[in-house]
């Protein structure tokens, strides 16, 4: 029994046991090792052999980017900050964007937007690059809640960059979706009064277009009409405001502030009640309701004359600010400099009468 029992014991064998898992660099660790490579770049021999040096670093970054996505993003900034060259960095940036977009992690290069003027004015990029640039940005703030005003922001940029020249004639057609979306955000929008769009040439070519020329109506009748022509827009197609997400009564509400803009452009000083009421369809006792939205969302200057049923504008937003309200600015900066300049001429007359009376004075004395 006993031996049987102990060629039984020899017969069993422990269990092997598991191999140890593999060991995992703390992310400090590696930040660490990844910075001294990027270090690298700084003791290259030419800018080609930098280059080459950024390449890899950005390849490898750029790889598995579900992989700690905000370690790879902190690592690309840190070689962003080592670098001389403007055309470098904005390399690195653009691969950063991409590493950010791929890796959905959005949210570790959002606060860097509000350099980019800085960035792009340093980096010293073309037209064609900004437009990437820009592009790549309106697709990441496109889904990111509360970023509904830079996403409008760099939409207006992106759409900029096409002049309506012969170079831009292959691939403006490009831009349409984002014209789209430009001119909906604006609609869409509680607190955007004003806008360029109609001037530039990538939301132009809409107005010819046979799938989105009613969406380029509908700006056009937020940027210089009035109430009357939206509801006539809006009985004919309702179909598409809603399939572009826009409440009717949010565009009632806008377009009433916006028609009472457009009567304190072309009533001068003083707007009686009676137009106010008949274009924003409203009673006499709403008016004051109006005015005081319109003052509450600073796009308007005024003082209520209770007494004689009006109100008289000092300032108000203009829907569209091109060539004609530039020359009016200029206008007016013209008559507030003359009239600065003649102040201070009285004023160093009097001041010279008032030193020579003080001479006079004092010779007398003496």
């Amino acid at each position: 029994m006993a031996r049987h029992g102990l060629s039984h014991a020899r017969l069993r064998r422990p269990a092997p046991h598991p191999p140890p898992p593999p060991s995992r660099v703390p992310d400090k660790d590696l930040e660490c090792v990844l910075s001294v490579i990027c270090s690298l770049v700084t003791k290259a021999g030419s800018e080609d052999q930098a280059l080459q040096i950024t390449d890899l670093i950005c390849d490898k970054l750029t790889q598995q980017p579900d992989d700690k996505p905000a370690l790879r993003l902190k690592v690309l900034f840190s070689l962003y900050n080592l670098l001389p060259s403007p055309y470098f960095k904005a390399l690195v940036y653009k691969k950063a964007l991409e590493l950010a977009t791929a890796g959905k992690a959005a949210e570790y290069i959002i606060p860097s937007f509000k350099n980019i003027d800085s960035f792009v004015n340093e980096w010293g990029i073309g037209n064609l690059e900004q437009r990437e640039l820009y592009l790549a940005i309106t697709r990441i703030l496109k889904d990111h809640k509360g970023m509904t005003k830079d996403y409008f922001k760099f939409l207006n940029k992106y759409l900029a960059t096409f002049k309506g020249s012969d170079d831009d004639s292959a691939t403006i057609g490009d831009a349409k979706e984002e014209a789209v979306a430009a001119i909906i955000e604006f609609v869409k929008s509680s607190n955007l009064f004003q806008c360029d769009l109609l001037n530039m040439p990538a939301v132009a070519q809409l107005e010819k277009d046979e799938k989105y020329q009613l969406v380029y109506e509908l700006l056009k009748i937020f940027l210089t009409k009035r109430l009357d022509s939206y509801l006539e827009f809006q009985t004919a197609n309702s179909a598409l405001l809603k399939d572009y997400g826009l409440v009717h009564e949010e565009c009632i509400t806008k377009m009433r502030l916006i028609s009472l803009l457009d009567l304190s452009s072309c009533c001068s000083i003083e707007i009686p009640y009676s137009a106010i009421t008949e274009s924003l369809q409203i009673n006499d006792d709403e008016v004051e309701q109006w005015i005081v939205k319109a003052i509450t969302f600073k796009i308007l200057d005024c003082k209520v004359d209770q007494l004689n049923q009006t109100v008289i504008v000092s300032r108000q937003t203009e829907r569209i600010f091109g060539m004609p309200q530039w020359q009016g600015l200029h206008t007016k900066l013209g008559v507030w400099k003359g009239n600065i300049a003649s102040a201070i001429n009285t004023i160093q007359a009097n001041k010279v009468t008032e030193e020579g009376t003080q001479a006079m004075h004092g010779l007398t004395i003496h």
